[in-house]
């Protein structure tokens, strides 16, 4: 019996002429924590979708090589094959059912049905669908899932309104709870989670590694990785580039091998920017009823052409910010753009006054996943501002195709073609088509949140040097909201702390690293002047 739970055999896959897995060979040992990573198109979810058995493999010709667990190889056609072999898998996107409890949707299709002599009469004369559940057991199985990830929620509470973070110890607190699992694929866990919940998580996995559970562990943390990881494998355009014990590298020369280049994101510049004092954005004592993201009476101001970050813990309310300015969640208060008051939560005039916005949850707000790439760029744009329309209000085909072309080209989305459709990307250059967009409309004020949520580290600093660019050589206001303080220190100039939906404090990018974190536990007088 072989010693590897699991080994990739000369993996190759194409979709028609387009190879994208080139002759991947690498295994995964039992209890070990293993992390898979590469740029966004470097090829880990084809490989994924491989080892889970996904429609999309199997309906475009299938895959050449092989797949071998605990030395025998075996043929995956679909999910249900995997989940049968012990592998179980959290995807990136949500696959929760928000009118179920949290004990509900981790028993998902697994639920415990009471033993007694009705539920056995009612199932012989109705079927199945007349047997009653045994909530109680549930409940307690649910619960200790919840348990082992350090995760502080009643297992009976709705997933309707959660945090996204929560959602993500939810769907993996269902993977853990199953029987029999031998390997878990999770598809950057962390990248929806605060720093905390990213620690806790980390925790969990290596209670969970140490019981004999296989872990590939995707992210584009490399502090997560060297943290966490027992060996690493990298790959890029789809070939492998090679397989490390974590403790023989470090996070830089990860980097070096994931891009093929010299890569960081550290601050470009200690020496302060001079900024206008003139004030681009005013914010009055906005409160905003986003669910698990609520703010109360925030106060800011931000000088045109700055860019100021906003942080803090998840639930706190750095989210709400942005989203009750742009009328996705009700609001009040008084905000003024270059002194003008506007109509507060009116998503169209504040398009049409300047503001642009790149929000947290791309499929649900940020994009079109149904329409190709170019549509997607082109649709505020044309919608709000007319653009890209001939004199007789049709849409200027060769006008769009030449802009999504220079977009797709200074953005490095990764696609076929810019009539692609945006669902079929990874969700790191589905990323970079929200900011795509975003820029199309030529924004005076530009507010991101999450901006490199779930994008390599390439893609990061080409993100943030373009969000540093704007600033500097157009003038363009930007608030950017992320839960990674490093790259808010990286290129803003000040950052707000916000802890239970008020502004905790303002600190200069440079502030020590402990101020920073006084001010995400609500502890505002410290020793050392808070900048304002």
């Amino acid at each position: 019996m072989s010693q590897n739970l699991l080994e990739f055999k000369s993996v190759s896959k194409s979709y028609a002429d387009n190879q994208v897995l080139k002759d991947v060979s690498f295994d995964i040992r039992p209890g070990e924590i293993h992390a898979l990573l590469g740029e966004n198109g470097a090829g880990k979810s084809t490989l994924m979708n491989i080892l889970f058995g996904m429609p999309v493999i199997h309906s475009t010709g299938g895959y050449e090589g092989a797949v071998e667990l605990e030395g025998e190889k075996v043929e995956i056609k679909s999910p249900f094959d995997a989940m049968a072999l012990g592998i179980g898998m959290v995807h990136q996107e949500f696959m929760l059912i928000p009118g179920f409890t949290i004990a509900e949707n981790i028993k998902l299709n697994r639920e415990i049905e009471k033993k007694n002599m009705l539920n056995s009469i009612s199932s012989r004369l109705f079927g199945k669908r007349m047997k009653t559940l045994d909530f109680k057991q549930m409940n307690k199985d649910a619960r200790a899932a919840l348990d082992r990830l350090e995760m502080n929620i009643e297992e009976f509470t709705f997933v309707a309104g959660l945090p996204i973070g929560y959602m993500q110890f939810v769907e993996i607190a269902r993977e853990i709870d199953k029987t029999g699992l031998k390997l878990l694929v999770l598809d950057e866990p962390t990248a929806v989670l605060t720093e905390s919940e990213a620690d806790s998580l980390l925790s969990a996995m290596r209670i969970i590694a140490a019981g004999g559970i296989s872990i590939v562990f995707i992210s584009h943390r490399l502090n997560e990785i060297t943290a966490v990881a027992d060996r690493v494998t990298i790959l890029r355009d789809g070939e492998l580039v090679v397989t490390k014990d974590v403790k023989d590298t470090n996070a830089l020369e990860i980097a070096e091998y994931m891009v093929g280049r010299k890569v960081s994101i550290e601050r470009a510049s200690d020496e302060a920017r001079k900024l206008d004092d003139e004030i681009m954005l005013s914010i009055k004592d906005l409160h905003v009823a986003m669910p698990n993201e609520r703010v109360k009476g925030v106060n800011l101001e931000v000088r045109k052409g700055e860019i100021f970050g906003i942080g803090g813990l998840a639930g706190q309310g750095k989210l709400g910010i942005a989203n009750g300015i742009m009328g996705i969640y009700e609001s009040r208060g008084d905000v003024f753009l270059d002194g003008k008051q506007m109509a507060l939560g009116k998503t169209r005039k504040m398009l049409s006054a300047g503001v642009a916005f790149v929000s947290e949850d791309r499929k649900g707000i940020g994009l079109l996943i149904e329409e190709p790439i170019d549509d997607n760029i082109m649709f505020t744009a044309m919608s709000i501002h007319s653009e890209f329309l001939t004199s007789l209000r049709l849409s200027d085909k060769n006008a769009i195709r030449e802009h999504a072309r220079k977009m797709i080209k200074e953005l490095d989305i990764r696609c076929t073609s810019e009539k692609q459709h945006t669902g079929r990307l990874s969700g790191g250059n589905q990323q970079k088509v929200c900011v795509a967009r975003a820029l199309t409309q030529k924004p005076t004020v530009l507010f991101v949140s999450e901006p490199t949520r779930g994008i390599d580290i390439g893609a990061k600093k080409l993100i943030l040097d373009l969000l540093l660019q704007l600033s500097r050589e157009q003038g363009m206001t930007v608030v950017m909201t992320s839960s990674e303080l490093a790259e808010l220190c990286s290129i803003c100039d000040r950052i707000a702390i916000v802890c239970e939906g008020e502004v905790a404090g303002i600190l200069p990018p440079d502030a020590p690293p402990a101020q920073f974190g006084l001010l995400m536990s609500g502890v505002k007088d410290f020793e050392g002047e808070v900048a304002s």
